[in-house]
């Protein structure tokens, strides 16, 4: 897009629409993976059709990581949006501390969102002085184990039904050929440790670390069990065998290229896009197939506080998109598509997917706090810095991992 165009389309989301009647509402995100763009064209869709604005979509590419600065930065500018995805968790604490996110309170009251939200520990994270600045919109985790029905195949081999089993059938598929795990370079390289100590430590150990901070933990026996199955991790993947996006490990799933890999349950979305059918192609397995529990995090709205001056349709179509986003509606049609769970509990998931189906029974064992919700932006990152390193790097030692987590988490807030 030219840059007349985005500074344009960036005016027009803040003064609004000539009309009377309507106002164009630039909203950020950073879905832009094939079968994320698929899930927020419903929300756009929806929001087109039932209010006659203007959805002004504004994809940012990075992921959280990347995303998140840019949208901290415009609105810290006084350039804000109409509204902007984020994870569902502590990364816009500050904003809302100075002020520069809208109350929504009385729009969460209107609505009597505590009524079905299907677990109102979501809520916690968009609330400050018990006032509600942002709606989570699904409940995503990343404790999934995919796996590829094709490289199974080659090797003569069932589909693995745990991670122990998935290891053990290592040594086979690299006799094969085929990439016992697949990885994509940067940020999907973060969440695999916290995938490996739900599903390896359990649900203690990830209340002691996430939200007790417990350094003592940290040096357990089961936290270094985790490590060693990450140390297991890196001897099977290796810079040249990496790939650029999670959706291309999709792909290498697919065709059998590698047998498996640690993703968020977003993976399915760019799954169904390429074409691929849970059960045939591919399978899924909620916590490694060892944990009943998963943690859960996901994707919020929130709505900045616009200028003085802003044209009134502007904040009205906020007002709308905000009620939208969580309609029965909106819900189904992102949902299926994102391959994320709903955050309703009154819509009818008959078309959802074997994975999701999985995903939904374990729901009525409540939810884990994921690093998302009990850690702070600055946490998170020392993490990921860490992680990627140690699978970066062979020299790092698994009792240096070890240290080296207990003192982020000692000083964590």
């Amino acid at each position: 897009m030219k840059k007349s165009v985005v500074v344009a389309a960036m005016a027009t989301a803040l003064l609004g629409s000539t009309s009377a009647f309507a106002a164009d509402l630039e909203v950020t995100h950073w879905w832009t993976s094939a079968g994320e763009a698929a899930a927020v064209a419903e929300f756009a869709r929806v929001f087109e059709e039932e209010t006659g604005n203007t959805w002004v979509d504004s994809a940012l590419a990075g992921s959280g990581t990347g995303a998140n600065p840019v949208i901290i930065s415009r609105i810290l500018g006084g350039n804000p949006m109409g509204a902007t995805q984020m994870n569902t968790g502590r990364d816009a604490e500050e904003l809302i501390q100075a002020g520069l996110m809208r109350d929504l309170t009385d729009i969460a009251e209107e609505m009597n969102i505590r009524d079905f939200y299907v677990d109102e520990s979501l809520l916690e994270p968009c609330t400050y002085e018990g006032r509600i600045y942002c709606f989570p919109v699904n409940i995503h985790s990343w404790d999934w184990l995919w796996l590829s029905t094709a490289a199974y195949e080659e090797i003569g081999q069932p589909v693995p039904t745990t991670w122990d089993e998935y290891v053990a059938s290592w040594p086979a598929l690299e006799e094969a050929g085929i990439l016992p795990f697949g990885l994509a370079s940067g940020w999907p390289i973060a969440g695999v440790p916290g995938v490996l100590m739900a599903g390896i430590g359990g649900s203690d150990l990830v209340l002691e670390i996430n939200r007790d901070k417990s350094v003592e933990a940290v040096r357990s026996p089961e936290f270094r069990e985790v490590a060693e199955a990450l140390d297991d991790i890196r001897s099977v993947v290796s810079p040249e065998t990496m790939v650029p996006s999670f959706g291309d490990v999709g792909n290498q799933l697919l065709q059998g290229e590698a047998a498996g890999n640690i993703h968020g349950d977003w993976l399915q979305g760019d799954l169904q896009v390429a074409g691929g059918t849970p059960g045939e192609d591919y399978e899924c397995l909620p916590g490694l197939g060892m944990n009943d529990q998963l943690t859960g995090g996901g994707d919020s709205f929130f709505f900045p506080v616009l200028p003085d001056g802003t044209d009134p349709e502007v904040i009205e179509a906020q007002t709308e998109l905000a009620k939208l986003l969580i309609s029965p509606e909106a819900q189904l049609a992102f949902n299926l598509k994102k391959g994320s769970m709903p955050i309703r509990t009154d819509i009818d998931l008959e078309a959802a997917n074997p994975c999701m189906q999985k995903a939904l029974v374990l729901l009525d064992n409540g939810l884990l706090p994921s690093g998302d919700f009990a850690l702070s932006s600055d946490t998170q990152q020392q993490m990921q810095d860490l992680n990627i390193e140690f699978l970066d790097d062979d020299s790092i030692s698994v009792d240096e991992y070890i240290d080296r987590y207990a003192s982020i988490i000692e000083s964590a807030d």
